[in-house]
Formats: structure tokens, sequence, C-alpha cells
């Protein structure tokens, strides 16, 4: 299911004319794919946002009345702000199989005295357009120092094939290092003061 965007076309570009855009509540992005020609558009500010929050938002771009069934590729955000400055948008068709890269959500807790290490925060899947995963959970409970997660461990929906290597390394589980605090400059310099006359006074 897609959320459905109404867009304006633009003919306008530039940095300057993009903040009068954004002022005005409306983020830039371009659409392309399939050989066509890259389609610049205006979106609603506050409607994207909220379509945008899931990773691999499908979207039904409404340009004039002609659709367009779009798959978020790419998100420009302020650094600092972090409010979306520009959207990239891939046209894909229903049936149609595209690779995204699928966040992974470690669940559960691992054994006592472990350290859990996420080495890869997404994995590369194919599937079709409008059947596409926003997120894939790993299970580590109770899982032991010395055990891995591969991708190929990884739990995927019907019809979602993996891309990422099957061997590549997810998630490594390894022993907690302990290390030992030491005094403070000034510690130190009490405890060597407090010896001091017990060693007076064996002489």
């Amino acid at each position: 299911m897609s959320e459905k965007l109404a867009a304006q076309k633009r003919t306008e570009f530039g940095k300057g004319y993009a903040r009068r855009a954004r002022a005005a509540g409306k983020i830039p992005a371009v659409i392309y794919g399939h050989g066509a020609e890259p389609l610049h558009v205006n979106l609603p500010g506050h409607e994207t946002m909220i379509a945008v929050r899931a990773a691999n938002a499908l979207l039904t771009i409404d340009i004039e009345g002609e659709e367009h069934l779009a798959l978020v590729k790419d998100i420009q955000r302020d650094p600092v702000r972090q409010i979306i400055e520009h959207v990239d948008l891939l046209t894909v068709r229903r049936g149609e199989k595209v690779s995204v890269d699928v966040p992974v959500h470690l669940v559960g807790e691992a054994a006592a005295g472990t350290v859990v290490t996420q080495e890869a925060v997404t994995v590369t899947v194919e599937a079709e357009a409008t059947h596409l995963p926003s997120v894939l959970e790993v299970s580590i409970e109770g899982h032991e120092i010395g055990q891995h997660v591969h991708a190929g461990d990884v739990k995927l929906p019907n019809n979602v094939e993996l891309v990422t290597e099957a061997d590549a390394i997810v998630v490594n589980i390894s022993e907690a290092v302990v290390v030992a605090e030491e005094p403070a400059e000034g510690e130190a310099a009490e405890a060597a003061e407090a010896e001091e006359p017990a060693e007076e006074a064996a002489e």
C-alpha cells in the first residue's frame, strides 16, 4: 500500500529557489527511472515528512491528475535541524522487483557478560516493489560469547530474497572486557601519605 501525495511540477532550480519552496511548506523532489526524463516537482512538506518516516516508503505521486508510483531512494536533510531538503524518487511498476537496503532491528537480550556489536545496520534484499519490508527483526535472546548472526540467518518475509552475501556478519557477540579503575592522582597521593607513618614506626 502506498501513500498518495499531490505534487506540483517545478521549472525553477537552485539553492535560492529551494529555500523559498521550503519556506512555503514545500519539499523539492525529483522522480526518475525507466529511461524517462526526470520529473522535478514540489511535494507537500508536512504530508511528505509523515509518509517517508518508514524506510523504503512507496508513494503514489499525483501530478496534475497523472499518477506515478515511486519508491523513496534518498532523502537529503539539513545536518543540524534535520529538516528534509530534497527527496529522490525512483519510478517503479506493480509486480516489478527492486533491490533495497532494509534496516535490521535487534530484539531480546544476549547472555550476561557479553557485548553485542551490530556489524551491519541494514541488509540488502530483493522484493516486489509494492511489498517491501520496512524493517527486519533479529533476535539475540540468550546468545552466548562467540556467537554470530549472519545475513543468511535473518528471517525474511515471503517472496523476499537476500542480496547481501549470506555469510556476512550482522551481529557479533563477544566477551565483555572489565577494565580495573586506576586511582586518581589525588587518591594515590593520599594512600602514599597514609603508609608513611607506619614505615617510620617500623624503623
